[in-house]
């Protein structure tokens, strides 16, 4: 929708409503809901928001240790600059509709640099500067369960019970008992403007996937976040709660966010290569080699709390080592349509938890690593990839942290401030973690220790 547009739906009466949004970092939505009358009056140039809001965690505590905003600084404003190519409606909520913000320094007027989005904006503009555009899809995967938010939350998050019995990957009898939601989301989804393609479901009792068409980079970054954000909406309007924890229970099987990418240059596929035994240019060479070479260095942006390594499991699809394969689901990389012109990397290691932006980000930034240091990349792994002696994910936020704070790639790519701040973010769930007693620790040891 177009501003113009938009501005003659409010005429009409067809919209009262302007949602103005920006990504925090943990990739929600965050912002004001306009009267559209003011909205298009002159609240489009800008508006202003809590500069909190990007140095909080998931609860949205106001945890210390922020260089960018403190008690000690007062917590002032940011600018909550429109996007006005990014309005859309949002059809599951009656007359409104929606628009993406940048972030802005109150001063300065220039983006805040460990804003989500201008992190992947700044690494877009890199592969932009060496001649390429960067697409990529992410795949979304979540569970539906019986109970609506509010219910499992009264009932302290226990006796947590899926919408089916069984694993329900590809099952069109389960899934066709769970269209009162998938349905309303696929479609709303589509007249938003968000190019779905198909849902399906995945392979645990309850779990949904959906999946939308590849597209530029920051495209599909705001493409995932507004489908998130819906998917919970919608759920809730039906009575059902639904979760992006990458592992919620220790006997189901995790909940991922795979990460499709490719180079391209002059509308055409720069990964693609007839000649290649596999169809890969040695320019997709150079940057898968960056990417599984700086895998550990940007781990953090694609599994960013505790939760999240619970899901590295072998046997279930997820993947433990930093390996390349030819079409295998259980490598950390796997190549995608070898010997076409569909040919991409697919990246498996991101949780369903992960922030688009940062990751999509970090990958763009080792890829691009990978092309500058003419990197060589490894010949394919074979057989059952969980075994071997290659490097390891990552195992725990703690090691994650670690290496982000010593990436001399991602303080290259990023700044200083920017891997100090998101280091800082790791440590404010570590040590919120481990201040509390769990259920686990208490069941275990209350009468045996």
């Amino acid at each position: 929708m177009t501003f113009d547009e938009l501005k003659q739906a409010v005429a009409a009466g067809e919209v009262d409503t302007v949602l103005v949004c920006f990504v925090d970092m943990q990739g929600r939505l965050m912002g004001k809901r306009f009267h559209a009358g003011h909205f298009i009056n002159g609240a489009y140039e800008e508006t202003h928001c809590c500069n909190y809001l990007l140095a909080t965690d998931l609860m949205m505590a106001t945890p210390d240790g922020y260089e960018s905003t403190s008690w000690e600084r007062g917590y002032g404003d940011y600018v909550m600059k429109p996007d006005l190519t990014t309005i859309r409606p949002m059809p599951w909520l009656e007359g409104t509709v929606m628009v993406l913000c940048d972030v802005l320094d109150h001063h300065t007027h220039e983006e805040v640099p460990h804003s989500p989005r201008s992190i992947l904006k700044k690494q877009i503009k890199r592969i932009e500067a060496m001649g390429f555009d960067a697409k990529m899809a992410t795949e979304l995967e979540f569970f539906v369960f019986a109970k609506s938010f509010d219910e499992i939350r009264r009932g302290g998050f226990r006796d947590l019970e899926p919408i089916s019995g069984y694993n329900e990957d590809y099952h069109i009898l389960q899934t066709s008992r769970e269209e009162h939601i998938m349905r309303p989301i696929r479609n709303h989804l589509w007249n938003a403007g968000i190019p779905i393609e198909n849902s399906k479901g995945e392979a645990e009792t309850g779990q949904e996937e959906v999946n939308i068409k590849y597209d530029a980079a920051l495209n599909t970054a705001d493409y995932h976040t507004i489908a998130k954000h819906a998917i919970k909406e919608i759920a809730w309007q039906q009575g059902h709660a639904v979760t992006f924890l990458p592992k919620w229970h220790q006997d189901k099987v995790g909940s991922s966010s795979h990460v499709h990418q490719s180079l391209w240059k002059d509308g055409k596929p720069a990964f693609f290569d007839p000649d290649d035994k596999l169809g890969m240019s040695a320019l997709m060479k150079n940057y898968m080699a960056g990417m599984l070479k700086y895998a550990p260095d940007y781990t953090y942006f694609m599994a960013p709390y505790i939760n999240s390594y619970k899901r590295f499991m072998k046997g279930t699809f997820a993947p433990t080592r930093i390996i390349w394969s030819v079409d295998n689901r259980t490598a950390g990389f796997r190549l995608c349509g070898d010997g076409t012109k569909a040919i991409r990397a697919e990246c498996r290691i991101p949780g369903s938890d992960m922030n688009p932006y940062l990751a999509m980000a970090g990958m763009l930034a080792a890829g691009i690593a990978g092309i500058e240091e003419g990197l060589e990349l490894q010949e394919p792994s074979v057989g059952d990839v969980y075994q071997g002696d290659t490097g390891m994910i990552p195992g725990n936020l703690q090691s994650a942290r670690d290496i982000l704070h010593g990436s001399k790639m991602l303080r290259a790519a990023f700044g200083d401030d920017v891997v100090n701040h998101y280091t800082r973010a790791a440590e404010v769930e570590i040590e919120e973690f481990e201040r509390v007693v769990t259920d686990y620790e208490v069941s275990r040891g209350f009468e045996l220790a």
